[in-house]
């Protein structure tokens, strides 16, 4: 390890395990992901302007943090379609 480098600043970073199958199907539409985030952003907006309480501004404000970094900077990219399953497998090279 370099010196001066911080371990725990590279365990925060890779502490968040990617979403599971389940929650990445329900969330594979964009309109899902953007609803999600915009009553975030509009109930973050809301404390901010209306209440003032620090406590419900920072726990909003990082929901909005952990759903841009989930839904739109980690989000798991469209797969394409596999190979037909029932294709035979390639032959083996011959030797000459």
């Amino acid at each position: 390890m370099r010196r001066g480098s911080s371990p725990y600043a590279v365990a925060v970073l890779r502490y968040a395990a990617p979403m599971n199958e389940r929650d990445a199907k329900f969330f594979r539409p964009l309109w899902i992901r953007v609803g999600v985030t915009g009553v975030l952003v509009v109930w973050f907006a809301l404390e901010t302007l209306l209440s003032h309480d620090n406590m419900w501004i920072t726990i909003t404000g990082i929901g909005i943090a952990y759903c841009v970094w989930n839904f739109f900077l980690r989000f798991p990219k469209e797969t394409p379609p596999s190979a037909p399953t029932d294709a035979p497998p390639p032959a083996p090279p011959t030797q000459p």
